[in-house]
């Protein structure tokens, strides 16, 4: 009989028991007319027709499993037992199933970051074939494909590909859709003519961009993301020769990418894709395609078919000494150009594209999920416990099913599928837990420039780690109570007055309270540190006072005006912003504190003749006068930036005190000077050093105290076209400024482009992966302590409820409350003391994984180790008293009448 034959009979279970009981009864009544034809008696011939039949129930098992696949009626029925206890017991089910879809979902969540992030390929033909093209230096090794390569590289590796693979490149950036006014950025790519043939990707309107659009001196044209052409036209095919204002250029629409392609960057799903040859119309700058200095291309190609990647990376390292002899930057030292020359290509796999979040988020990530499992062997332990002292409960259950002949296999079979189905329903409760929480992690990501994108829908690999998870959970916590339930002695167990085992003085139960203490202590601590982080960065001095203040971003690039006009707009609108109302003080620059932009230079201090250190520079920033006071930094010495500052006058330079310890020890640096290291090593002009001011943060919250030197905003033509003007406001909410900043802008030019955002928030978004580790750390570990605590309570009520009867004795005969009250807790706080003891140990050594998430904070500072032990400790005992407290107050009369 087929397989398929037999799992259709199990839809036909009674059909198929009627007819063999109809078929053995007609073997029967044919033996029985042949005994009598014999001449036996009916009764005599029906006896004998039985005894050489043999045994009729077993007779018909045999043939329902001949005609049906047995185990898996088995396995039905099983199930069915199983489902009926749990409605039994609804209490002990909801508890079980409740923790472990918490800590399954809790896997399920992080598991579909780490799928999105690290493993997922790019939705493109062939994604296995794809490469990423970088460079490997001397000093560093291969760069990882995230890192940038020049426009000119990029040509000279193109224009010498032939043989070696199928090349494009693409650069990020956002375009300004609005024409005026506060801005509408959109994120788009800068890509190469051939990218979306190299890639395969096809239109879902109109046609994509080929070789043809991408030439020297192009008129630009787009193409848009599916989504983006819905969201903006309403349909694909109503994008298709309608026209976008980017950044002010108004640019044709030519065509819409398939819906299921999202970008060649895991994190970012561009909108607009923009041919390079367009930059320098876009950016206003004729020779933006030409600089050597200008790092903002990424290179991706295709292996030809047959060839392998060692044998791409050995036609790269070939053709690199040409490519980079042809891009070498002019105005770069003697050294720096050494060391340029001596950059080879590198090719490594490009399946999952390239990725800034996976840069910065894969090592978190791979630390959330230890977390999370963490939490999962915590909630494994607390189930298996219930199922321990579940297990003690039933003992005259399994006892009576051994008396009756059923083998310990089967027990143990049926106690496993009890088990699973637990883990069955737990992970599906925990795949819509993850759903929810994989999303809201996500949100943690995004900046107010837009949201990180990621493909969280459940593919086969986040299906089969759910599933491989639910399963492994089930016999995890499953088998050691099935194993302890089925060795029972079933004439001890079947006495009227026998209480089996006691849960609590089981030496499995024990060890896995101390086990679950011992875990959570460690990501209490964990949790502790970094927490401690995320306080200490948002607690810190940076140096500046962030409250209060507006940062308004103000481009007039596209005014139209040369470089001097448009200082003495910026100049102007200064002087117009001060007057508002409302505004306490006001000062422009060239970067506000923590904006992720920046300006650094070599230095050479007075008395030197060289650079001093290579590895080392110094921060710059432009700023006008007022600008330390607007943000609240102090001047140590010296004066500040003043408004005779300007072109022509001396050049002059406020520095911070590291720069000052650093480069001009031992004395006063005012009246001191520096100059800018510029063309082989040539130095520029000096800058007379005439204020000192506190040390501030730059870049980031968690670097260390950089040398930064302020210069005057009106002495150079350097500036450009963008500023950024800080507004402190005297009350209220900074961003209730923005209309009137907006109206001062655009009165001063009507293309003036303006973009808002509070200091605070501006900071606030720079500890994104801080505030993310140590909200989801505390998170989990904020649960793995309260699992840990309901285990250690559910354990030692369980084991007061089985001692009733000892209990009550002890203090029938005089004991006191006291001394009971003292022997509950004593056996509480051993294995509190012991899950501490643990503990700690386990988490010296495994902070190691957190440390390089810390600030400020050592991986073992001894306040938060002492800390998270006494936290721990108190409630735990808490925990622990309430079952103390009832065996105390037990009525020995009462115990002993119902015992």
């Amino acid at each position: 009989m087929s397989f398929f034959r037999r799992l259709g009979n199990l839809f036909r279970d009674d059909a198929l028991s009627a007819g063999a009981e109809r078929e053995m009864s007609f073997h029967l009544d044919e033996r029985v007319d042949d005994l009598m034809r014999a001449g036996m008696s009916r009764p005599d011939a029906e006896a004998e027709a039985r005894r050489r039949f043999g045994n009729r129930t077993v007779m018909k098992e045999q043939t329902r499993d001949a005609d049906l696949l047995g185990w898996l009626a088995s396995v039905a029925d099983d199930l069915r037992y199983a489902l009926r206890g749990l409605r039994g017991n609804p209490g002990f089910a909801a508890i079980a199933i409740l923790s472990l879809a918490l800590g399954i979902g809790a896997n399920a969540a992080i598991f579909t970051l780490v799928n999105a992030v690290m493993l997922r390929s790019l939705p493109v033909n062939d994604p296995a074939s794809l490469i990423a093209v970088t460079d490997e230096r001397p000093s560093q090794g291969p760069v990882s494909g995230s890192a940038v390569l020049t426009n000119p590289i990029w040509e000279a590796v193109r224009d010498r590909s032939s043989g070696v693979g199928s090349f494009f490149a693409y650069g990020d950036t956002r375009f300004d859709l609005s024409t005026g006014g506060v801005v509408r950025r959109i994120p788009a790519y800068w890509v190469s003519g051939g990218a979306f043939q190299v890639l395969g990707v096809g239109a879902a309107a109109g046609r994509l961009l080929t070789a043809g659009d991408d030439v020297r001196g192009c008129t630009p044209v787009a193409v848009l993301s599916s989504g983006f052409a819905q969201r903006q036209f309403g349909a694909a095919g109503a994008a298709v020769g309608a026209s976008l204002p980017l950044d002010g250029h108004p640019v044709t629409i030519v065509g819409v990418t398939d819906p299921a392609f999202t970008g060649m960057e895991i994190g970012n799903a561009p909108a607009i894709y923009v041919p390079l040859c367009a930059r320098p119309i876009i950016s206003g700058d004729p020779q933006a395609l030409d600089h050597r200095g200008n790092w903002f291309l990424r290179i991706m190609g295709r292996l030809p078919p047959g060839q392998s990647i060692e044998v791409t990376r050995s036609r790269l390292a070939a053709m690199a000494p040409s490519v980079y002899q042809a891009t070498l930057p002019g105005n770069w030292g003697r050294e720096y150009q050494h060391d340029y020359l001596k950059r080879t290509l590198w090719a490594e796999a490009g399946a999952g594209g390239t990725s800034d979040v996976r840069h910065q988020y894969s090592k978190a990530l791979t630390v959330l999920l230890v977390v999370v499992g963490v939490v999962l062997l915590i909630a494994c332990a607390n189930v298996a416990n219930l199922l321990l002292a579940r297990a003690t409960a039933r003992q005259r259950e399994m006892a009576v099913r051994l008396a009756m002949g059923a083998g310990r296999g089967r027990l143990v079979r049926q106690l496993l599928t009890e088990s699973l189905l637990l883990a069955g329903l737990g992970a599906s409760l925990g795949i819509v837990f993850a759903r929810w929480a994989s999303a809201l992690l996500v949100r943690y990501l995004a900046t107010r420039n837009g949201s990180v994108w990621l493909d969280l829908h459940p593919d086969l690999r986040v299906l089969g780690f759910a599933v491989a998870v639910a399963v492994a959970t089930g016999v995890l916590f499953g088998l050691a109570p099935a194993w302890r339930a089925t060795r029972v002695d079933p004439q001890a167990a079947m006495k009227a007055q026998s209480r089996g085992t006691t849960a609590a003085r089981l030496p499995v139960a024990r060890a896995l309270v101390i086990g679950q203490i011992a875990l959570s202590l460690v990501l209490v601590v964990a949790a502790g540190l970094l927490v401690g982080t995320f306080r200490r960065l948002t607690t810190m001095n940076p140096g500046f006072r962030r409250e209060g203040v507006l940062v308004a971003t103000v481009d007039f690039g596209n005014s139209g005006l040369d470089s001097a006009r448009q200082r003495l707009m910026r100049d102007d609108l200064l002087e117009k912003l001060r007057a508002l109302p409302g505004v306490r003080s006001a000062a422009l620059s060239f970067t506000s504190p923590i904006s992720g932009s920046g300006w650094n230079e070599q230095v050479i201090a007075d008395g030197d003749s060289v650079v001093r250190d290579r590895k080392t520079s110094v921060d710059f920033n432009m700023v006008s006068p007022g600008w330390f006071q607007t943000l609240g930094t102090e001047l140590r010495g010296g004066r500040d930036i003043a408004e005779g500052d300007r072109i022509g006058a001396p050049f002059v330079a406020v520095i911070n005190e590291a720069m000052a310890h650093a480069y001009f020890p031992g004395g006063s640096p005012l009246g001191r000077s520096f100059r800018i290291s510029g063309v082989d090593g040539k130095p520029g002009h000096p800058f007379q050093i005439v204020g000192v001011v506190e040390n501030a943060k730059y870049g980031k919250l968690n670097e260390e105290l950089q040398p930064i030197a302020y210069v005057p905003n009106s002495q150079t033509d350097w500036f450009g076209s963008e500023a950024s003007y800080e507004l402190r406001v005297a009350a209220g909410d900074p961003l209730a400024l923005s209309a009137q900043v907006t109206a001062a802008a655009l009165a001063e030019n009507h293309a003036a482009q303006l973009d808002f955002v509070t200091l605070t928030r501006q900071v606030s978004e720079s500890i994104r992966r801080p505030r993310l580790l140590a909200t989801v750390s505390g998170f989990f570990g904020g649960l793995a302590l309260l699992l840990a605590i309901i285990g250690l309570y559910g354990t030692m009520a369980y084991g007061v409820a089985q001692r009733r009867n000892e209990i009550g004795i002890r203090l029938a005969l005089g004991a006191a409350r006291s001394r009971v009250l003292k022997m509950v807790l004593g056996e509480a706080g051993t294995l509190i003391g012991l899950g501490a003891i643990f503990g700690l140990a386990g988490a010296l050594a495994a902070t190691k994984l957190v440390a390089s998430f810390l600030y400020g904070v050592q991986r073992n500072d001894p306040l938060t180790l002492a800390l998270s032990a006494v936290v721990l400790g108190l409630v735990a005992l808490a925990a622990g008293a309430i079952p103390a407290w009832r065996a105390a107050s037990l009525d020995p009369a009462e115990t002993l009448r119902a015992d």
